[in-house]
C-alpha cells in the first residue's frame, strides 16, 4: 500500500489516476499524480510541444456574490475591480498587514459574482480569512463540490476547438460559461505553464468524463505535479510556499506588475488594502530582497533554500525553486538575492552540500511565454 494510500482527500480523477499507472504522491491533504510511466520529463516535453492534462481539483474555487462583493474584496486585494469586466479575470492576492503575501490567486468576474481560485494549501485559510472579512450584504461559498482540469500546450487550442468552437476565440484571461461535448463548464483561458491553454472548472460529478473526453484525443497526454512544477520553473512563475510566502511582499517578488496604478499612491483608490503601507512604500523606495532567475555553473541541479552568497563568503541571499528545465536542457533556479546584487549578469555562489557553486543572475522567464492575448478571429492556431 502506498503511503498516499492513508490520505483523506482524493479528486474525481482518482481512480484514472490509477487506471493509467500513475505514481501518486500526497500533495496539500490530497492524493495526487506525481507522474505518468513516460515520466516528468517527457511529460514536461509533451507540454511544449502538444497538449497535456492537468488534474488540479484540489485547487479551492471560492464564489463571491453580493452587492458591494467588488468593494469588499478590494479591501483584501491590491488590485480594481471596477476594471476589472464580466467574461476577464486577473492575477491579485491577499496581503497581510506586513506587507506579505498571504496566498496568490485568479479571480474572475462573472455576470452575478466573482470566482476567486486559490491555492490548495491554504483554500480553507483563504475562505475564512475572504468570508469573515465581508459584510452583511455579501456571502463567501467555497465550492467544494467542483473540480479544476488545465489543458495546457501549443495544441490545446486544436484540441478545444474541436470539442467547444466557442473556446477557440478566447483570449489570455479570458472567461466564459460554456458546454464541452454537454458538460457544463466555467472555462478560463490561463494556466500554470507558461504555454497557451485552459482551464476547465465543472461539477464533480461530470470531471472523470470530461477527462476522460479530453484525454482521447490523440494530442492529449496526462500530465502530474512533477511537470507542472518544472514547466512552472520554466516559465518564472512563482510557487507559493517557495517563492513567495508571508514574509516575502510582492514588490520584491516581481509582482508589482500586478497591482494598478489606481490602488498606488496618488491613485483613485490608493491604498486601503492590508500592508499598503509598507508595500505602497516599497514601491517608491525598492525591496531590499528582489527575486530573480539564476543560472547555476554545470550540471548540479540548486534545489531550494541553498544559500547564496557573494566571493568573500559573506551571505546575500537564497534559492527559493531549483531543478532541471527540460525545455533549456539545463539546471535552473530562481531566488532572492540582495537588490544591490540583483542585475543581470551578476556572478554570485550557491552553497550546494557544503561546497561553493558558480551561479549567475540571468533573465526570467527561462523560456518564453505563447499566451494568445489577441482576439482570435478565425483557425483554431491563429495568434
Amino acid at each position: 500500500m502506498d503511503k498516499a494510500d492513508t490520505v483523506a482527500n482524493k479528486t474525481p480523477l482518482y481512480t484514472l489516476h490509477r487506471e493509467l499507472d500513475a505514481k501518486i504522491v500526497e500533495f496539500a491533504n490530497y492524493q495526487m499524480p506525481l507522474n505518468y510511466p513516460s515520466g516528468i520529463i517527457k511529460e514536461h516535453r509533451h507540454v511544449r510541444e502538444s497538449a497535456g492534462l492537468f488534474d488540479v481539483s484540489h485547487m479551492g474555487q471560492i464564489k463571491v456574490t453580493g452587492d458591494s462583493a467588488a468593494e469588499s474584496l478590494e479591501s483584501l486585494l491590491p488590485t480594481d475591480l471596477s476594471k476589472l469586466d464580466i467574461g476577464r479575470q486577473r492575477y491579485s492576492f491577499l496581503t497581510l498587514d506586513t506587507g506579505g503575501i498571504l496566498d496568490d490567486l485568479m479571480i474572475s468576474r462573472f455576470e452575478d459574482h466573482y470566482l476567486l481560485v486559490v491555492n490548495a494549501s491554504n483554500k480553507h485559510q483563504d475562505f475564512d480569512h475572504i468570508a469573515g472579512n465581508l459584510p452583511a450584504d455579501c456571502t463567501a461559498e467555497l465550492l467544494d463540490n467542483r473540480s479544476l482540469l488545465a489543458l495546457q500546450g501549443p495544441l490545446s487550442r486544436e484540441v478545444m476547438s474541436r470539442l467547444c468552437p466557442d473556446l477557440r476565440t478566447m483570449r489570455f484571461m479570458d472567461t466564459m460559461d460554456t458546454e464541452v461535448e454537454g458538460i457544463k463548464c466555467q472555462a478560463f483561458c490561463s494556466g500554470y505553464t507558461g504555454e497557451d491553454g485552459f482551464e476547465l472548472a465543472t461539477n464533480y460529478d461530470d470531471a472523470l468524463k470530461l477527462a476522460q473526453l479530453l484525454l482521447d484525443q490523440t494530442e492529449v497526454q496526462p500530465v502530474g505535479l512533477g511537470a507542472r512544477d518544472s514547466l512552472r520553473l520554466e516559465a518564472g512563475l512563482c510557487l507559493h510556499g517557495n517563492d513567495i510566502h508571508p514574509n516575502t511582499t510582492p514588490v520584491a517578488a516581481g509582482l508589482a506588475w500586478a497591482i494598478p496604478a489606481s490602488r498606488r499612491k496618488g491613485g483613485s483608490k490608493s491604498g486601503g488594502f492590508p500592508g499598503s503601507e509598507p508595500i505602497l512604500l516599497e514601491l517608491e523606495n525598492g525591496p531590499t530582497l528582489t527575486r530573480v532567475g539564476i543560472q547555476p555553473e554545470g550540471r548540479a541541479p540548486v534545489r531550494a533554500h541553498c544559500e547564496i552568497v557573494i566571493p568573500t563568503g559573506e551571505s546575500i541571499g537564497e534559492v527559493s525553486s531549483g531543478g532541471y528545465g527540460p525545455t533549456v536542457g539545463r539546471p535552473i533556479a530562481m531566488g532572492y538575492v540582495k537588490s544591490a546584487y540583483s542585475h543581470l549578469g551578476t556572478e554570485l555562489q550557491a552553497i550546494v552540500r557544503g561546497k561553493p557553486l558558480n551561479v549567475k543572475i540571468c533573465h526570467l522567464p527561462f523560456v518564453q511565454h505563447n499566451y494568445k492575448k489577441h482576439y482570435i478571429t478565425s483557425g483554431a492556431n491563429s495568434a
